[in-house]
Formats: structure tokens, C-alpha cells, sequence
């Protein structure tokens, strides 16, 4: 009998993930495992490939285990990850050059605006959907061969290789310096500012923008694959060895693959570190007029890519780590509810959390975080409130401009990630606005599109319409808040973040 078990690798901005999946959509098992959040200077963000790389095989071992498997038990392994962060490693070794920079990491944001100023935004969109920012990986990659000699000389012979966690990962896993496979999909290609939306391929004129010698990127970008489909065979984590990686995408286009969002007009949300809210467009780009991306939903091996709209808020799960971390308002994550329970309301508070900037639909690289509306009544509980009830307005934002642009408002709003659990966060999400909610039984839906698009292409399951039969509802928060309160709500949240803007000045002439 063929094995009919999947297994993902979730690897997401604060932790690795690692998910074993039964043909009936359960998760048998699991094992996951922080890594240290590295900040070497305001604004920037990195984390250390090789952590990343040892979380993942040990963590895969200890999925196998718990779910009391054997490799030959699994028909296929799905990749997904944090996008947009960038490694460069040394293909005769298999050391990162660098840390990894993160997609939160700031530092390019001066060179983003001289290219601006330069004149480039406009083609540079159109090609790849997105705008000059350093969110996105072309400048990260640019920074390292700039600033870290060794990455320069080893581009020079040939020796580097570039690209996003997926990658990283896929070659390790594939034998690493042995014959490791240097790969990526469409999702994560189309967030790097070198792939032309419509080719799905590298552009040479896109690299040369970023001071990116075009023949060197030739040799360090991995080759764009479908998202679904064999990407190559497992030899480098021993509990694994032998079964294929059969599916690979970026973490928001996994929870879109995994909440089913099949067809054109479906939306989802994803509260997690950040919070990201795609719609699927159909198999046809469609650019935003409203400060949104374009980008791939997803791609089948041997269909026409599926595109999407985005609107990425940078701070949501990580503002919550925040007050855990930096103010010590509260021990534990899960906490945060119910010290915001402790009011009736957020006291006049609003916390704009532009700790990098704002993201869609405004794109601000001079914002920075900020708290208005502090008075003497002010409490912790109010700041927790606040804290939580910005991730519903940044992502009312977004759906706004997803109105704008498409003419259409959702009948509803699927959603998922670990904010999802908080049922008070849920409800006044559908309250900000005015649009049902709806949360699936399995609210980690990047872990399980992973799964959903390996298993596919490993056969376990036989097309999109049976994977979205998995798909179960678990809870539905209709809109009950009146009109006048919302809007009121919604002015003061609006002003706070127009004062969050203009605070840091822009680059010298």
C-alpha cells in the first residue's frame, strides 16, 4: 500500500514548525522550536541560517516520531516559510555568508528611495507586481554583496548562492555541498523584486536595477519551480531520507492553499508575526491602484498560475511578543486577552505599531510606532487592548483597499494563524469591518497548505476540489457594532496614523 501520510516543514519568522498530516486532513503530530531574533542595530533584523537549518532536521525527527512513523510512511515532504528573508551561503561549504536578513529588516530603505527617485518604481511594478521597498529580497541581496567581501569573491567564482528560507532549506535537505538542489517557487520568487510576473522567470534588467551583476545572478538565484510538483529527494536528515519534497510555498500563499482560497474573489487573513490578507484574482495579474501587491498565489505543475492581490501589515503577533518582551506587561503571549479583558474598552488608546514603517496600503518607510491618546486613566489593560486592536485596524486598511480596487466586498473573511484564537480579537475584527469572520478547525493553515500542495503532487489526494472538501469551519463572528461607533473608532485610529508618519527624515540628496 502506498503511503498516504505528508509531512510539512513550517519555518515562520519566530519558529520552526514541523507537521505530520493523515490523508483525512488531522494532524497526527508535531514539534516546534523557537530561534533567537537577532538586532544588531534599530531597524534591522536578522536571524542565523544555520539555527534555522538544525531546528528543522531535528524537529523533523521528532514530528516522525510522535506521530510514530517511519520515512517510508511519508509520501511527501511540503516546504513553506517566512518570505522575503534572504540568505547567501557558500555552495563548496554550506556556510552562510551572513545572517539571514529578515523581511522586517529596514537597512535598504535609503537605497529603495534613491531607486524611487531614480525613476524606477513604475517599471520595476510592472514587471513584478510589487513596489521599491526593503521588505522585499533584492535588496537584501544587493546589501550583502555590497557590504560583505566574502560574498562578492565567491559571486566572482561562481560559489554563491542566494535566495529565500525555502531554498536554504531545499538544498540542505537535498545533500547540501553534495548535490543539493538550488530551488525556489513562484510565491517566493515573486517576492523578490527579480522575477516578471508574467515569464515567471528571473528578469536580467530587474537585477541590473539593483546593482546586481545580471551573469552573477544567473549562477546564485535558485531555478523558479511550480509550487506543486517534485522539487528533489531527501538525503540530508536522516529521519527523512528517501522521501521527496513535492511542494513548496511562501507562507501567506500556503495559508491561502490551505484555507482553500481556490477560486477568484476568495479572501483570507493570516494573523501571525504579521498580518497578510490575499485575494485570489484568478489566473490573470492584476495590478493595485490602492497600495496593494500583486503577486502568485500559487502554481500547479502544468496549469497556469493562480494570482492573488496582498495587502502585508509587518506588526500583528509581534507587537503582543513586544509588550512580553521589551515591557514585561505580561509573561506569556496568551496572556494579553485577558489583561485586555480587564477594560471595557481601549480608553481612548490607539497603538499604531509602525516599528519598521507602515507596510500596505500606505507604504511608509518614515513611519515609526507610536501610542496616542494616553491620559492618567490609562492602564495596562488599556495598552494590551490597544495593542490587539490595531491588528484589526491594519487589517481593515487592507481590505478597504482590496474594495478599492476590485469593486467588490466579501461576504466573508476567512481566517486563520495563532491570533485567530483569541475570540474577542475575532469579533471586533468583524465588527471594524462590517464583514463576517470565519475560522477554520485548523487555524495553522500554513503548515497545512504545505502539506495540501506536497500531498498533491505525491497523489495522496487527487486535485483542488477534494482539498477543499478538508476544509471544515470551526466558528463565525457576524458584525454587531453600530455604524456611528465604528466610524468614530475608525477617525481617531486614522489620525494616529497619519502623526506615526514623517518621523523619520528621508535620505540626504
Amino acid at each position: 500500500m502506498p503511503p498516504s501520510a505528508v509531512m510539512s516543514i513550517d519555518q515562520g519568522t519566530t519558529s520552526t514548525r514541523v507537521v505530520v498530516m493523515d490523508q483525512s486532513g488531522a494532524i497526527v503530530a508535531s514539534a516546534q522550536r523557537e530561534h533567537r531574533q537577532h538586532f544588531p542595530r534599530p531597524g534591522w533584523v536578522e536571524h542565523d541560517p544555520v539555527e534555522i537549518w538544525e531546528n528543522t532536521r531535528e524537529l523533523s525527527g521528532l514530528a516522525l516520531t510522535r506521530a510514530r512513523m517511519r520515512p517510508a510512511d511519508i509520501a511527501a515532504v511540503g516546504i513553506t516559510n517566512q518570505r522575503e528573508t534572504t540568505v547567501l551561503w557558500d555552495a563548496d561549504t554550506g556556510r552562510p555568508v551572513h545572517r539571514a536578513i529578515v523581511w522586517q529588516d529596514a537597512r535598504t530603505d535609503d537605497t529603495m528611495a534613491r531607486l524611487r527617485a531614480a525613476g524606477h518604481e513604475d517599471a520595476v511594478r510592472a514587471r513584478t507586481g510589487l513596489p521599491l521597498a526593503s521588505y522585499f529580497a533584492a535588496g537584501k541581496i544587493a546589501w550583502i554583496l555590497e557590504h560583505v567581501p566574502e560574498a562578492a569573491a565567491l559571486a566572482g567564482t561562481g560559489r554563491l548562492r542566494a535566495g529565500t528560507i525555502d531554498s536554504w532549506l531545499l538544498w540542505n535537505l537535498t545533500g547540501g555541498p553534495h548535490g543539493g538542489v538550488h530551488a525556489t517557487d513562484v510565491t517566493n520568487a515573486s517576492r523578490t523584486l527579480l522575477m516578471d510576473l508574467e515569464t515567471l522567470d528571473w528578469d536580467e534588467g530587474l537585477a541590473a536595477v539593483f546593482g546586481i551583476d545580471p551573469d552573477l545572478a544567473a549562477a546564485m538565484l535558485p531555478r523558479i519551480h511550480p509550487s506543486v510538483g517534485q522539487l528533489g529527494t531527501i538525503v540530508g536528515a536522516e529521519a527523512l531520507n528517501g522521501v521527496p519534497v513535492s511542494g513548496i510555498l511562501g507562507d501567506q500563499q500556503a495559508a491561502t492553499f490551505g484555507q482553500a482560497a481556490f477560486g477568484p474573489g476568495d479572501v483570507k487573513n493570516t494573523y501571525g508575526t504579521g498580518c497578510f490578507l490575499l485575494q485570489n484574482t484568478g489566473t490573470t495579474p492584476q495590478a493595485s491602484s490602492h497600495g496593494l501587491v500583486t503577486t502568485v498565489a500559487y502554481q500547479v505543475e502544468d496549469a497556469p498560475a493562480a494570482y492573488a492581490l496582498e495587502g502585508s501589515v509587518a506588526v500583528a503577533g509581534s507587537l503582543v511578543q513586544w509588550l512580553r518582551d521589551n515591557l514585561g506587561i505580561i509573561r506569556d503571549s496568551a496572556e494579553v486577552e485577558a489583561l485586555a479583558g480587564t477594560v471595557e474598552d481601549n480608553g481612548g488608546v490607539y497603538f499604531v505599531p509602525a516599528f519598521s514603517g507602515l507596510y500596505a496600503p500606505y507604504w511608509r518607510p518614515d513611519a515609526r510606532g507610536l501610542i496616542a491618546g494616553l491620559t492618567g486613566y490609562a492602564t495596562a489593560g488599556h495598552l494590551a487592548r490597544a495593542a490587539l486592536e490595531a491588528t484589526a485596524y491594519q487589517s481593515r486598511d487592507v481590505l478597504e483597499a482590496v474594495v478599492a480596487d476590485t469593486g467588490q466586498r466579501p461576504d466573508v473573511l476567512r481566517v486563520d494563524g495563532g491570533m485567530t484564537v483569541n475570540d474577542d480579537l475575532m469579533q471586533f475584527q468583524a465588527d471594524i469591518l462590517g464583514v463576517p469572520v470565519e475560522r477554520p478547525e485548523q487555524v495553522e493553515t500554513t503548515a497545512v497548505g504545505a502539506a495540501h500542495a506536497a500531498g498533491l503532487a505525491a497523489g495522496v489526494w487527487s486535485g483542488l476540489g477534494e482539498l477543499a472538501g478538508l476544509w471544515r469551519p470551526d466558528r463565525r463572528w457576524e458584525p454587531r457594532m453600530d455604524r456611528q461607533h465604528r466610524e468614530d473608532l475608525l477617525e481617531h485610529w486614522d489620525r494616529a496614523v497619519r502623526r506615526s508618519m514623517d518621523w523619520v527624515p528621508g535620505p540626504p540628496e
